[in-house]
């Protein structure tokens, strides 16, 4: 009867530090009885170094409060995250060196795109995720200037005559910014950019990454559509704006992702509100529940709404992004439950490809 009860608690639970139901993305490995205490083992598919000790801590309230007050023993909780590959679990052939690629897209320019894969990226690897950031925008690179990356830097080239990405912040990095100047304009047509990106991409040396963030330039054209077409991705996250402008090309990338069938992680909305520096007062300059409105239609969440504030701006332009300068600030917690909440979203889409054993065990 404990173990129903415990079974009970669990499929009730939920935690305000992901934004989708624990039980999608947790599985319970093993319950160990002895002498009256529960050891409950759990696995995560996605890193969550931040969490893990306040989630454990809070399932094991959960549950003794469950079995009532006239239990007597202890319950103790251990979560192991882990990463699957996706290329293991779906055969397929994948980008040496590299689990997971997700794809931060928008439907047009000037929506924070770029500043939201590169804060994502930065969160991510302080999860405790290896990862890499590979900027696909051939014609204005522009992550070299947001990472702090020294003008001039160049990737190393391996023996077999490849790159060895750039780290910044932790993060391996690659962009056409590395190779060239930037005064040089790009002065190509489709076919060269998609072949240049391809090259990026599989001509670097990616060392263990769990997750590739490839930042899309805006747009659903035919560098977008080599991206998505040729490279084996895991989900996509959209990036809008609430004005309906903004949403009406959010769509577009969308649908992109829909007919080739890459998976929507979720969404992002940035500008969401204004927050007045002297007063606090918010409001919503853009529109109101834009983003909200596109998790509804497409059946996929919202990860996050991020405010227009000009530290995270000013941030970008230094080189020393917010999550990084400000790592228990406000705005890298927001970014980090985001980054939390999409891997939990890829992690839920993987489980129906992968459900482990439960092994229950009574001393």
């Amino acid at each position: 009867m404990s173990e129903q009860t415990i079974r009970s608690a669990l499929s009730k639970f939920n935690t305000a530090l992901i934004s989708v139901p624990v039980d999608w993305v947790a599985n319970l490995k093993a319950i160990t009885q002895n002498n009256g205490d529960y050891q409950l083992v759990f696995t995560v598919g996605f890193p969550c170094d931040s969490i893990i000790e306040q989630v454990e801590q809070e399932i094991e309230h959960e549950i003794a409060a469950a079995l009532g007050e006239k239990f007597m023993g202890t319950v103790s909780v251990a979560i192991q995250p882990f990463v699957m590959d996706a290329d293991q679990l779906r055969r397929t052939d994948g980008i040496p060196g590299v689990k997971h690629v997700i794809a931060v897209a928008s439907g047009k320019g000037g929506v924070g795109k770029s500043t939201s894969a590169v804060n994502l990226a930065m969160a991510l690897k302080m999860e405790g995720a290896t990862v890499g950031l590979l900027d696909a925008d051939i014609y204005g690179p522009s992550l070299q200037m947001m990472l702090g990356v020294a003008p001039g830097t160049t990737p190393e080239i391996t023996s077999d005559r490849r790159w060895k990405p750039i780290e910044a912040h932790g993060v391996q990095v690659m962009s056409m910014g590395f190779l060239i100047t930037e005064r040089t304009p790009m002065l190509w047509r489709g076919p060269m950019v998609s072949g240049a990106l391809l090259q990026l991409l599989n001509n670097t040396l990616w060392d263990d990454i769990d997750y590739l963030i490839v930042d899309l330039p805006p747009g659903t054209g035919d560098i977008q559509l080599t991206c998505v077409q040729k490279i084996p991705m895991t989900g996509g996250l959209i990036v809008t704006t609430p004005q309906d402008i903004a949403l009406l090309d959010a769509k577009k990338g969308v649908e992109m992702f829909n007919k080739v069938g890459v998976p929507i992680l979720g969404f992002l909305e940035n500008m969401a509100m204004h927050i007045c520096s002297q007063c606090g007062h918010q409001e919503h300059i853009f529109g109101d529940g834009g983003g909200q409105r596109m998790a509804e239609l497409y059946h996929a969440p919202l990860l996050g709404a991020m405010p227009l504030d000009i530290h995270i701006r000013e941030q970008g332009d230094s080189g020393v992004p917010i999550v990084v300068s400000d790592a228990e600030g406000s705005f890298a917690t927001q970014y980090r439950l985001v980054a939390r909440s999409m891997i939990a979203s890829l992690a839920t889409q993987l489980q129906s490809l992968h459900l482990p054993e439960i092994e229950i065990v009574a001393d």
